[in-house]
């Protein structure tokens, strides 16, 4: 059912790592293969991180397969899921028969306990990210104009970007999962700067609307010992709880931001003194 599984990573793993080591510990591609949907687990939070691209017939999400006792059963039957379109087409998640139709740049909230869930639409590019979770809250389809908007940055630091806020709980209940969009402007290249540390949580970054021949260079580590790691259109990054997390593009671009842990609260972070980083 999973197509790789990414374990937890101790801080001292980063001493001596490769960059192949880096890329294999962190890092996730392939996600959106079309006529698929691409799932991938991750130890940190028990992450599912995937993608779905249908073609002329709708994809329906995997049961379970694993372990035995659990085979067959829905994969969110103790799980919550947001999916968010990035394609350039609309698309339709149909939900235990109810359909929702995600524009480019929409999300969905998808409750535990859900049964069957279809993905169809050509030119839809769905991103799935899902968490376990202890409570249903209602199916939800938001829009940027249900999110919490915000402008940060400014063009002389290279970082003017709005950030919008979809799953949280100003804007939408979930039992953990906390996730949002943010689009740098024309000029800007820093995602975030300086960068933060929120250690009851995990993070997951997915960059996207790079061009073919762009890159982001994610940094991440701890903040007296960074590493790197070079990053193509629609790849992405896990980040652990202790681990800061900035990226710098050769472009600007458009990322999604998931989180999860045991904390909903957006502003809990360790933000960073630039003199801090090495």
């Amino acid at each position: 059912m999973f197509e790789k599984t990414y374990h937890a990573v101790h801080p001292d793993m980063m001493a001596g790592a490769s960059q192949q080591d880096l890329r294999d510990r962190h890092l996730v591609s392939n996600l959106f293969r079309r006529g698929e949907i691409v799932l991938n687990y991750a130890h940190g939070e028990r992450f599912i991180i995937g993608g779905a691209v249908p073609a002329e017939t709708p994809l329906a999400l995997p049961v379970q397969s694993e372990p035995d006792s659990l085979a067959g059963h829905p994969l969110l039957e103790r799980r919550e899921m947001g999916v968010v379109n990035i394609g350039h087409g609309d698309g339709t998640v149909i939900v235990d028969g109810a359909a929702i139709n995600l524009s480019r740049h929409e999300a969905l909230y998808i409750p535990m306990g859900s049964g069957e869930v279809l993905f169809a639409g050509e030119g839809a590019r769905f991103y799935l990210l899902s968490v376990p979770a202890h409570v249903a809250f209602p199916l939800r389809r938001l829009t940027l104009n249900d999110a919490c908007s915000m402008e940060r940055g400014s063009a002389g630091n290279a970082n003017e970007r709005s950030i919008h806020q979809l799953i949280l709980p100003h804007t939408c209940q979930s039992a953990s999962l906390c996730l949002g969009l943010t689009r740098l402007k024309p000029g800007s290249v820093w995602n975030t700067m300086p960068p933060h540390v929120h250690e009851r949580r995990s993070e997951i970054y997915l960059y996207f609307d790079l061009e073919e021949e762009d890159r982001v260079f994610h940094f991440m580590g701890k903040p007296d010992d960074l590493r790197h790691i070079v990053m193509r259109n629609e790849e992405v990054v896990i980040s652990p709880p202790w681990s800061v997390h900035m990226g710098a593009g050769t472009g600007n671009y458009s990322f999604i931001w998931a989180m999860a842990g045991e904390n909903l609260d957006y502003a809990d972070m360790n933000v960073l003194d630039i003199c801090q980083l090495q």
